[in-house]
């Protein structure tokens, strides 16, 4: 079993780690592996998603497939080109 020492737990954090734990019934260990897992992607019993947190938000806004994105991006090359006519 590995182990690690995480040091600069802020406030928030640490009255979430222990709420969660005194909810729970577990230990502080338990609730910090279970945040770690749920922010990994882990928490279904998958093998984790390397981009599960900076698409933690995705189901509050949205979020578009790569053709969707090409597409938008495609639109915009217009945008990239500047008329030098309209700054003289």
């Amino acid at each position: 079993m590995n182990q690690l020492t995480v040091r600069g737990f802020d406030d928030d954090l640490s009255s979430i780690l222990n709420h969660l734990a005194k909810q729970e019934g577990i230990s502080l260990n338990q609730a910090a592996l279970r945040l770690l897992r749920k922010g990994a992607g882990l928490s279904d019993g998958s093998r984790g998603n390397p981009n599960a947190i900076s698409a933690a938000l995705d189901d509050l806004f949205g979020a578009w497939s790569r053709d969707e994105a090409e597409g938008f991006d495609a639109a915009l090359e217009v945008f990239g080109t500047v008329d030098e006519a309209a700054w003289s």
